[in-house]
């Protein structure tokens, strides 16, 4: 069984690669260069594209992770001392709150990197 679910695994790990390197170049199609011209406009886009799924990727598993430590947190305590269950549930509700800053940082990271990105005048001049 174990084998059957390795190749498997290894197959969705090959198909998610290929569309995370294939999919920027699809959307990157419309600032294809002409003839003479160079790819710099094209690999800064891809690259662009790739960074902000990147970090948005990263941030939703950082905030995946501290909310899921402080809710497991939050019920262990609750299961030791059960009379104290307000404020328990108040200070887990605010370490969950800026467990999602995280990914709403990285959100506001990935918009900037797709749409104001400040360092295109520098590679496209």
């Amino acid at each position: 069984m174990s084998g059957k679910f390795g190749k498997s695994l290894l197959k969705f790990l090959v198909a998610a690669g290929v569309l995370l390197v294939s999919s920027p170049l699809v959307y990157a199609a419309e600032v294809l260069p002409g003839a003479g011209e160079s790819y710099t406009k094209v690999l800064f886009a891809v690259g662009a594209m790739l960074a902000a799924g990147f970090a948005i990727g990263v941030g939703a598993v950082g905030a995946g992770l501290g909310i899921g430590t402080a809710a497991s947190g939050a019920c262990a305590a609750v299961g030791r001392n059960p009379g104290v269950q307000g404020k328990i549930m108040t200070v887990m509700l605010v370490g969950m709150a800026m467990a999602e800053s995280v990914a709403i940082y990285a959100l506001v990271v990935s918009l900037i990197l797709l749409y104001a990105n400040p360092y295109m005048r520098y590679f496209l001049g």
